[in-house]
């Protein structure tokens, strides 16, 4: 299992002790800090969709000029979430060659009682 996401993150952060208090071993990788791939994020892309990960929540999305929010598409968006990782939804986990985004105590007991 391999958990992406912001160290600082409080939803992260939730997440890591979820797995932690479970003993579910997991690599995290902080994209922020350590970067995050186009490939990686097209991979993301093709298994939830672009509207899935793009946090429009958050303030990075908000400090988007309200252009840039109009018109935000497939490609647009992608670039976005390349040049600003803080404005994708987090975590981001990969396990069993499937990918999940954000963090519910209730969906991740069904969904990694066995990891």
């Amino acid at each position: 299992m391999k958990l992406y996401g912001i160290k600082n993150c409080d939803t992260v952060k939730k997440a890591r002790k979820w797995l932690d208090e479970r003993n579910i071993a997991y690599d995290f990788h902080d994209f922020k800090k350590d970067g995050l791939d186009s490939e990686r994020l097209t991979q993301w892309e093709q298994a939830v969709g672009w509207e899935t990960l793009l946090n429009r929540r958050g303030t990075t999305w908000r400090k988007l000029p309200d252009e840039v929010r109009d018109t935000i598409g497939a490609q647009s968006a992608h670039q976005i979430m390349l040049d600003n990782p803080s404005i994708i939804k987090r975590p981001v986990v990969e396990h069993d060659g499937s990918v999940s985004v954000g963090f519910k105590d209730d969906d991740w007991a069904q969904k990694f009682a066995d990891a």
